[in-house]
């Protein structure tokens, strides 16, 4: 098992978040906890071409684009002024949601930008302790006490 207090947690939420392609990986070495990065034509190394079969490390692949929507919803759902959830969530309905999201947030309450950041960011978080859980990295204790100890930030 890896040591949680040791492991870059933003950098695996990084990856999960990563909705790029499939040229390229992240990777976590499931002994020593250090995250890489894997493209089809550089490798690991950045210059020699491998396969990922051909790797001990464990590819860290990005959670779908509805867990991240969820994120949205829910902070439009706390905002406390009325209109700015509405309009929050008016933003995210069909495509393009992610980009109305930023924009409204961006163009018309700025000042909900920090804790949109500190909410967002919370949950990447805790979704990566749940995914180094879920992947045997670490001790369900860990991540259970990691998770009680860092809940989402409130929302004004």
């Amino acid at each position: 098992m890896l040591d949680l207090s040791r492991l870059d947690v933003d950098e695996i939420g990084q990856a999960l978040a990563d909705q790029t392609d499939y040229e390229h990986r992240w990777l976590i070495n499931p002994v020593t906890g250090e995250v890489g990065f894997w493209t089809s034509e550089l490798g690991i190394d950045g210059q020699t071409p491998v396969d990922l079969d051909e790797l001990d490390e464990l590819c860290i692949d990005p959670l779908p684009p509805y867990v991240w929507y969820q994120d949205m919803a829910d902070f439009a759902e706390l905002v406390t002024d009325e209109r700015a959830g509405r309009r929050l969530t008016r933003a995210i309905q069909g495509r393009g949601a992610f980009r109305r999201f930023k924009d409204e947030l961006h163009e018309e309450f700025p000042d909900l930008l920090p804790a949109w950041n500190a909410f967002r960011d919370s949950r990447t978080r805790r979704r990566a302790v749940e995914w180094l859980a879920d992947n045997s990295l670490i001790d369900d204790d860990a991540a259970t006490r990691y998770l009680a100890e860092h809940p989402d930030p409130d929302v004004p």
